[in-house]
This record gives structure tokens, sequence and C-alpha cells, in this order.
């Protein structure tokens, strides 16, 4: 008799959905194709499918996008060099102050 051992954390739920012969054929062709379980192939689609899905307040998030481009760059490009010596040199002045920096974000 073989062994089968199954690794979950303490938080993982099992999930069982009922598919068609035919459709759970599909889904295992497109998973090994894709070299993967039939399980991950589920979990990646479903994740998938749920960042498709927006959350949130739509015209919250058109307010932001139409403020952030009415914004006025003076004509000029931002110069990235610019910008990183300038965080840099913020770093460096939290670092002397005592107050961390050190990348968190």
């Amino acid at each position: 008799m073989p062994l089968v051992v199954s690794y979950t954390t303490g938080m993982s739920k099992r999930l069982q959905v009922v598919v068609k012969d035919e459709e759970l054929e599909r889904f295992e062709r497109t998973a090994d194709v894709l070299g993967l379980s039939v399980s991950e192939w589920v979990r990646q689609s479903l994740r998938a499918a749920e960042r498709r899905v927006s959350t949130g307040d739509v015209e919250a998030k058109l307010a932001a996008v139409r403020k952030a481009v009415s914004l006025e760059t003076e004509g000029r490009e931002v110069d990235i060099e610019t910008m990183l010596a300038e965080t840099e040199a913020g770093r460096f002045a939290e670092i002397e102050a005592g107050m961390g920096g050190g990348g968190d974000i």
C-alpha cells in the first residue's frame, strides 16, 4: 500500500468543486501543459479571477487618477537619477538623525 503524505498549513481549507467529467479532463490537460497540478492550476486561476474583479469605490479611484493627471510638471519630465539621489539623501539624513531609515517602506 503506497504511503500518502499531505501537507497543509493551519490556515488551509479544502475546497471541493463539482465539475463535469469533460471539464475535469480539459482542466487536467491544461494544468499538464503548464506543468502544474490541477490543484495549483485551480488556485492560480481563482487568484487571477479575483484580481480581475474591482473592489472598492470606482469613483474614488477615478478621482485619484484624474488628480494625478492634472498635476503640473512645469513642462519637464521627472529625472529618475535626480529622484533617486534625493531619495538616498533623505535616507542618509534620517540615519544621521537617528530615525532609522534603512529602507522601511
